[in-house]
């Protein structure tokens, strides 16, 4: 099964990080990551209850780039999402219920990530995740505690099956995308659409979680076009 990892980034207040740790454990999980923590002291501990071990065990980072090494797939989880297709910066997006589908086939490290209470996940770091999810909410008060949205999202992929087959690493994935932003420039994409393309690039390789195999045959595929495209130039010259 996918080893699936609870980050929260930058929380505020240690309660709810107690409450974290004791609602991962409720149902099953126990991958706690902390980026820029408060101090964890009785508050966190009271809260957590009988999860004191995930409170204690949690890893500590200070970037979120320390998460990104180690994981296959990246989810932001978000309660602002985009209202158009034309920007991709927060679309897609699947409700807690869609994520088991999309990833319970699956070998490697999911990284669930969940925003600071006062603002959330910024668009930097959204952008640098695979796939979006947001909970669907009450438009009348749609701001949830983070604990009770990691509670959601835990309950929904409590108990999924084992995975059957292994995904790409994070550095293979990074490579595939260092390839494409390459050959955008061999066939002259416009600067000013790179940024959105790369991400929507991101969002459909990130929701098809792409194996080894996947990945060598794109690049294969954009070495070929490049090929090409070189001995078109050639000929013109």
């Amino acid at each position: 099964m996918p080893e699936i990892e609870i980050v929260l980034c930058e929380p505020l207040y240690e309660g709810n990080i107690g409450f974290t740790a004791r609602v991962m454990k409720n149902f099953g999980f126990y991958n706690l990551t902390l980026i820029n923590p408060p101090p964890i002291g009785d508050e966190a501990i009271a809260r957590s209850s009988h999860a004191r071990d995930i409170l204690e065990n949690a890893r500590h980072v200070s970037s979120l780039d320390e998460v990104i090494k180690e994981s296959n797939i990246l989810i932001a989880t978000t309660g602002e999402v985009s209202k158009t297709v034309s920007n991709s910066m927060r679309m897609p997006y699947y409700a807690p219920s869609e994520l088991r589908d999309i990833i319970e086939n699956l070998n490697g490290r999911v990284s669930i990530l969940f925003g600071r209470e006062n603002w959330g996940l910024s668009n930097e770091e959204v952008a640098k995740c695979d796939i979006i999810c947001t909970i669907p909410a009450s438009h009348i008060y749609p701001i949830i505690n983070i604990s009770h949205a990691v509670g959601i999202i835990v309950y929904e992929l409590a108990n999924i099956k084992r995975g059957t087959y292994e995904l790409a690493s994070r550095t293979e994935m990074d490579a595939l995308y260092d390839h494409f932003n390459i050959f955008l420039d061999a066939i002259d994409h416009q600067e000013y659409k790179r940024e959105n393309t790369l991400i929507m690039l991101r969002r459909i390789f990130g929701r098809n979680a792409l194996t080894i195999r996947e990945v060598s045959t794109f690049h294969g595929l954009l070495r070929r076009a490049e090929n090409q495209i070189r001995g078109i130039t050639k000929d013109k010259e």
